[in-house]
């Protein structure tokens, strides 16, 4: 790709665009509630903003966080994936979304919109889009799961056919936890390196995606969050809830990136629930909706072939 080719300022200007639509869409839930909005700069170059909503009637926490990081030098989480990329100086700029509801039967999601470009005198510059969003729900509705999926589908059929199953079959191994033998959730999309379909129709598909992630999650937020729950679900979901944690600090990509970067700490782990506990050697009761969960929702299943469509707790 030629420098001609890419545009940054564009690119960066519309993901600024999302944090506030995104922030307008989850703050929509919390009237009471404002973000709490942190700017920050990184020494080594860059910098962003962090909005997070936190105790509020819907969200125990939802961060929205826009970031531009500038570099001398890739890290190397990022160099040994690429190592024809090492000793590049390089721009990686983007907005992820994590969301905590409340109502354990209201489940996490997460957004990853991203672009990077790495430049070396003499050489043409490297570029791509990644990105996705997955599910965790905590309590199996098969109707959520479906719909979730069918915005993935329609996210991506505009830019062609093969899209959304290459991508959601990269979503399952993506975020699998090979110590528990368990998916996070129930998927949807996950993609990096993308510059297939060239800067502008690549560019756009990244757009349909963000876009596609709050029409798809405010609805389900919506139908949920008021769902009558005690104790046992409570504790369940805090229980699921140290599954999502053991995959940000263990496997997940964009975490070991920020940090290795030397990004902001706090800007990285705002992706953590609030809260979360460990149980030793936990087992569901038989016939549970939350063994529904284990042996239906924690494995890659085809969603879209669902016939019934119906709540199943």
């Amino acid at each position: 790709m030629t420098a001609a080719a890419t545009d940054p300022d564009r690119v960066i200007a519309w993901f600024r665009e999302l944090q506030d639509h995104i922030c307008e869409r989850l703050g929509a839930f919390e009237p009471a509630q404002d973000f709490h909005i942190d700017a920050w700069q990184r020494p080594a170059g860059g910098g962003g903003d962090t909005r997070v909503l936190a105790n509020g009637e819907t969200f125990e926490r939802a961060g929205v966080n826009f970031s531009r990081v500038t570099g001398d030098n890739l890290p190397a989480s990022a160099s040994a994936r690429r190592p024809e990329l090492a000793g590049r100086s390089f721009i990686a700029s983007g907005v992820s979304v994590v969301a905590h509801p409340r109502n354990p039967y209201a489940p996490t999601a997460h957004a990853n919109v991203r672009f990077f470009v790495a430049e070396k005198d003499g050489e043409p510059p490297v570029w791509w889009f990644g990105g996705g969003f997955d599910l965790t729900p905590y309590y199996p509705f098969e109707a959520d799961a479906v719909a979730w999926h069918e915005a993935a589908r329609d996210a991506c059929a505009p830019f062609g056919d093969d899209l959304y199953p290459r991508f959601k079959q990269w979503c399952d191994d993506y975020f699998y936890l090979p110590h528990r033998e368990e998916t996070r959730g129930i998927g949807g999309l996950f993609f990096d390196d993308f510059d297939e379909l060239g800067f502008e129709d690549s560019f756009a598909f990244i757009r349909s995606v963000g876009q596609a992630f709050i029409d798809a999650y405010a609805p389900i937020v919506e139908r949920r969050r008021a769902h009558d729950h005690g104790k046992r679900e409570r504790d369940f979901q805090l229980y699921r809830r140290g599954r999502y944690v053991e995959f940000n600090l263990v496997y997940d990509r964009g975490t070991l990136f920020g940090l290795q970067s030397r990004g902001r700490t706090e800007s990285i782990l705002m992706s953590m629930p609030p809260l979360a506990s460990w149980q030793y050697g936990y087992t569901p009761a038989p016939d549970s909706p939350e063994a529904t969960l284990y042996a239906d929702y924690l494995r890659p299943r085809d969603w879209l072939g669902c016939a019934d469509e119906q709540d199943r707790p």
